[in-house]
C-alpha cells in the first residue's frame, strides 16, 4: 500500500516557512513517483480509452495543509512586520503548498502522458483526504463559529481501489465543505482559531484519481421524413408513441463514434410527430459526456454519410460537424428571432375561387392573437400570444377544386394546425375567417427554419 504522511511543523525558527514547504513537498514528492508509474496513473487513463494531446491537471489537498500555510504567514507577519523585507509582502506572493504539489507533478504527468499540459477539455483530478486532519480542521472551524455544526453530508463518500487508489468518469470535491468553511476563517487571525497539531501524523492519506474530459459537441441540421417519428423519445403509459425518434436515430450513431457514456439531444425548437421536416433542416446539437475520442473532419463526414444511408430512411443530417461550446449559445440566441417555413396541404368548405389566392397573397406581416390550443392545454399554461404571418401563398392542386396547398412564412412558435383551422375561434384571425370557410388542416411540413447556425457550406 502506498501512504503519503503530513509533517505538522510547528516551529519559532526564522527558516519556518521555507522548512514547512520542503517537509510537505518531500512527502508529497515521495509519494508521487509511485502514483505515477506504468502501474497505476497510465493504465487508469488507458483502461479507460482516452486519447488525448493535452490535460489540465486539478488538484485537492487536506484543508489542515491550507490552514498550515495561512497560520506560518500569520507567524512570519506577526513576528517579521516591522522589518523592511518583509513590508508590503501578503500571502497571495507565496507558492502554497497546493501549488507547489501540482508544480512538482506535472513534470511526471507529462512525461507519462507524452503531451503538454495545458488548458484543456480532458481534466485529471487528484483529490488527497485525510480523515483526522479533516475532522481536526473542522473542529477548529465550529469552534470559531460559536460550535455552530454545518452539514457536511453522510461520509467522505470515498471508496478506494488498492485501499487508496479510485478511477472514476466523474469528478467529486473531497473535503470541499471544510474548505470553503476554513477560507471564511484566512481574515481571522486569532490564535485560538489556528492552533496546529504538533508532530507527525502515523495516518496515510487516501487518493482519488479521477480522469474525464468535458462535454463535446456535435452540431448540424436533421432532417425528418417520418410523419411516425418523434424529435425526442416520447412514452405516455409505458407504451411508445411512434417507430422512432430522432434524439435516438441520432444519438445510438454519434455516440459509439466519441465513445462516450452519455449523450443530451438539444434542438432549435421542435415539430410535432406527425409533421415532417424537410428543406435546410433543424439546427441540433449533440452533447457528449465524457468522450474518449474527439472525432477527426474526416470521420464526422462518413458518419453522415452512415446517417443519411440508413435502411429506413427515417431521418438524415445535413453539415454534420464538430463545433465548441459556444454553438449552444449561437443556436439559444438565434432560435427567438428564428422564421420558419411551411408547406400545409388544406382543405376548405367550397370550391376555391381566383379572388382567394389574391387576398391570401396580399397578406404580410399580419399580426394574430392565438390562444393557447385546446390540445396541449392539458401541459401548456392558458395565454394569449401575439405571432407574425409574415407571407402567404396558395397553390392549386391539378384536378381540386377544395384542396390546395398553402405556403407560410411566419414567426417562431406559431400554432400553424391553429391558425388554419381557428381552433374553436381561439386563433384570430385564421386561414378559415379570411376564406370565410370552414379550413381544415391535413398535412403539414417544414420546409425551412431561417437560422444562421450550422447552415450547409
Amino acid at each position: 500500500m502506498h501512504q503519503m504522511h503530513f509533517a505538522i511543523i510547528w516551529d519559532q525558527r526564522a527558516c519556518l516557512l521555507s522548512f514547512f514547504t520542503i517537509t510537505v513537498n518531500v512527502e508529497f514528492s515521495s509519494w508521487r513517483f509511485n502514483m505515477f508509474g506504468e502501474t497505476y496513473g497510465g493504465c487508469l487513463i488507458r483502461q479507460q480509452g482516452f486519447e488525448i494531446d493535452s490535460f489540465s491537471l486539478e488538484v485537492s489537498i487536506p484543508p489542515i495543509v491550507l490552514e498550515n500555510d495561512h497560520t506560518v504567514w500569520l507567524y512570519m507577519k506577526r513576528k517579521y512586520e516591522s522589518e523592511l523585507w518583509f513590508q508590503g509582502k501578503s500571502i497571495s506572493e507565496c507558492i502554497s503548498a497546493k501549488d507547489a504539489l501540482k508544480i512538482s507533478l506535472m513534470e511526471s504527468l507529462e512525461t507519462m502522458l507524452g503531451c503538454k499540459s495545458n488548458i484543456s477539455a480532458f481534466r485529471i483530478r487528484l483529490t488527497y483526504t485525510h480523515c483526522i486532519s479533516s475532522k481536526t480542521v473542522e473542529n477548529s472551524v465550529e469552534g470559531c463559529h460559536g460550535g455552530k455544526r454545518r452539514k457536511t453530508g453522510a461520509g467522505n463518500g470515498l471508496n478506494t481501489i488498492d485501499d487508496d487508489i479510485k478511477c472514476s468518469g466523474l469528478p467529486i470535491e473531497a473535503g470541499a465543505v471544510v474548505e470553503r468553511s476554513f477560507v471564511s476563517l484566512q481574515a481571522n487571525e486569532s490564535s485560538e482559531c489556528l492552533k496546529l497539531l504538533l508532530g507527525q501524523s502515523n495516518e496515510p492519506c487516501c487518493l482519488e484519481f479521477l480522469c474525464y474530459r468535458t462535454q463535446i459537441y456535435v452540431g448540424g441540421r436533421y432532417l425528418k421524413y417520418s410523419r411516425n417519428v418523434s424529435q425526442t423519445c416520447w412514452i405516455i403509459d409505458d407504451e411508445r408513441m411512434g417507430e422512432a425518434s430522432v434524439e435516438e436515430i441520432l444519438g445510438s450513431n454519434v455516440l459509439p463514434l466519441c465513445r462516450g457514456d452519455n449523450y443530451k439531444f438539444h434542438a432549435a425548437g421542435r415539430e410535432d410527430i406527425d409533421v415532417r421536416m424537410l428543406g435546410s433542416g433543424r439546427p441540433f446539437l449533440l452533447e457528449i459526456q465524457n468522450a474518449r475520442y474527439i472525432p477527426s473532419e474526416e470521420s464526422v463526414n462518413f458518419l453522415e454519410t452512415k446517417i443519411n444511408n440508413l435502411e429506413k430512411k427515417l431521418v438524415g443530417v445535413k453539415n454534420l460537424k464538430l463545433v465548441g461550446s459556444q454553438s449552444w449559445e449561437l443556436m439559444r440566441e438565434g432560435e427567438a428571432e428564428k422564421q420558419k417555413q411551411y408547406t400545409a396541404l388544406v382543405w376548405i368548405s367550397r370550391p376555391l375561387k381566383d379572388e382567394d389566392l389574391q387576398s391570401i397573397s396580399s397578406l404580410e406581416d399580419m399580426h394574430i392573437l392565438q390562444r393557447t390550443p385546446i390540445r396541449v392545454l392539458h401541459r401548456r399554461s392558458p395565454l394569449e400570444r401575439e405571432k407574425i404571418i409574415h407571407w402567404m401563398r396558395i397553390e392549386r392542386i391539378v384536378g381540386s377544386s377544395q384542396y390546395f396547398l398553402l405556403h407560410l412564412c411566419t414567426q417562431a412558435g406559431t400554432y400553424i394546425k391553429e391558425f388554419i383551422h381557428g381552433d374553436l375561434g381561439r386563433t384570430q384571425p385564421s386561414v378559415g375567417s379570411i376564406l370565410t370557410c370552414r379550413a381544415e388542416i391535413l398535412r403539414l411540413d417544414v420546409t425551412d427554419v431561417k437560422m444562421e447556425c450550422f447552415l450547409t457550406e
